[in-house]
């Protein structure tokens, strides 16, 4: 509770700073007057009803309860979301209560509408605002998690807990554990999952016995949270020692058996009238953040298909004047979902022999033309592709797509490759940045493709493209 007061009051310190820093940019860009008493300063407006709106909406989104377990990073996603909802709150109560909300810069108001810069007073500090409050909480999380994180190294605020399993699933959880001492938690021991064991130790930590004695354990050994990680094999037990746990004021935590390696995709729990569903394999790219995705998809494919139309008129011309044949070479492919659509590259070989039979072109493959072999080295082949990213078939960035007939047997001789499907292919991905194009091995590729799905985020598509610019376009591998 301490360290939560601790949370509430510096959010508060923070929001209101970020309002007064809005205000004092909004006096200087407009050239306002400064107050001319220190009530002036005191009594703005916007900081008496930002600071409230914020801390409501920071508690409605769960940040100030307790998750030792929670990384800063998607601390910071949600104190960005909060931001946001926390200035469309502001902007409600100027709505409702006028613009008297944002108060003047002194005391003499008699500066001409426009000031310095002619921005409208109130959008200019809500703007402002809506930077300054993120930037400042994500600092001040940063700052408490890194005081937190020594004062847990020093053995201090710790949480000791308890595994139920000492099978593969209860070693992961203790493993875990104890790699990620930023957390405080401390595993005391372990209840074996068998109702009677012979086993004195596990991981080097003690197994006091079986759940036959779970009650009598936990009375004589206290701890402050259990993890429950039976094996598959004794779900059924799963129901019978969460009753008697209810026994105990401790904070309880279900372990699925399902290995991280199982589950690439995003997962998250939903309720259906108070039953949890566990979700495992959904897209991860919904949401606000695949609208944003989205969004660029067709803003950068409409400024690239603008800008590079005389590329394109060019290269369209070469491809013509090198060989016989049409000039774009269209072929199935898969993306999100399984669907299938055509894909559209500049032709690179020569009519009179199929660019369709299954295979990747190998190290100077007869089949391609003087100006193809140039057009894939440079990746300029696959310009027309911005027209299926336009379309909504595929993404700037995602999983390379791959024919119908190649998946039905990639998906036979490995596992999880059908994985790849669950977020729309791409231009470029996490695979070709990191060199592997073309006839590569085909094992690595997939191992990338399933670190960019499980890890997906506007950053990294946003990385992906940089470095997909930096020296994506020439490759020893594009052939």
């Amino acid at each position: 509770q301490l360290f939560v007061s601790l949370f509430v009051l510096t959010d508060g310190l923070m929001v209101a700073s970020a309002s007064y820093g809005a205000w004092v940019i909004r006096v200087v860009a407009r050239g306002d007057p400064w107050p001319s008493d220190w009530e002036g300063y005191v009594k703005q407006p916007l900081v008496l009803f930002t600071v409230p709106i914020m801390l409501f909406v920071l508690q409605a989104m769960h940040l100030y309860q307790p998750h030792r377990d929670r990384r800063l990073v998607g601390e910071i996603g949600d104190v960005l979301r909060a931001s946001l909802l926390g200035s469309a709150g502001v902007v409600l109560s100027m709505w409702v209560v006028g613009n008297d909300l944002i108060g003047s810069g002194g005391a003499a108001s008699g500066a001409p509408a426009g000031g310095a810069i002619g921005i409208d007073p109130a959008r200019l500090q809500i703007a402002v605002l809506a930077v300054l409050t993120p930037v400042f909480l994500g600092v001040q999380r940063a700052g408490i998690r890194a005081v937190l994180r020594q004062i847990r190294r020093r053995g201090r605020n710790l949480r000791h807990v308890a595994v139920i399993g000492t099978g593969r699933l209860g070693q992961i959880v203790a493993r875990t554990l104890s790699r990620n001492t930023w957390t405080g938690l401390r595993v005391s021991y372990f209840i074996s999952h068998h109702e009677q064991t012979r086993r004195e130790r596990c991981l080097n930590r003690p197994v006091l016995g079986g759940t036959a004695d779970l009650e009598a354990l936990l009375e004589r050994h206290k701890v402050d949270a259990i993890y429950l990680a039976l094996p598959g094999s004794r779900a059924g037990q799963m129901p019978e020692l969460l009753r008697r746990l209810d026994r105990f004021a401790l904070n309880v935590r279900v372990v699925p058996d399902i290995h991280p390696r199982h589950m690439p995709l995003s997962m998250h729990v939903s309720q259906l009238e108070g039953m949890p569903i566990l979700s495992y394999r959904e897209n991860p790219t919904m949401g606000l953040g695949g609208m944003t995705k989205r969004a660029i998809d067709l803003t950068g494919a409409a400024v690239g298909l603008v800008l590079l139309s005389p590329l394109f008129v060019a290269i369209a011309l070469c491809v013509r004047l090198s060989s016989p044949g049409r000039i774009l070479f269209k072929q199935s492919r898969v993306s999100v979902g399984g669907g299938e659509f055509k894909i559209y590259k500049f032709r690179t070989m020569r009519s009179d022999i199929s660019e369709g039979e299954p295979g990747w072109t190998k190290r100077e493959d007869p089949r391609v033309t003087p100006i193809g072999k140039f057009l894939r080295k440079t990746s300029l082949d696959e310009i027309p592709q911005l027209f299926n990213v336009f379309r909504g078939e595929m993404s700037l960035v995602g999983p390379r797509p791959e024919r119908p007939e190649l998946i039905k047997r990639f998906r036979e001789d490995w596992r999880g490759y059908m994985l790849r499907q669950h977020v729309k292919a791409g231009m470029t991905g996490w695979a070709q940045v990191n060199g592997l194009r073309g006839d590569t091995c085909l094992r690595k590729r997939l191992q990338y493709d399933r670190y960019y799905i499980r890890h997906w985020s506007i950053w990294l598509d946003v990385r992906i493209l940089f470095l997909t610019f930096l020296h994506g376009f020439l490759h020893r591998n594009a052939y």
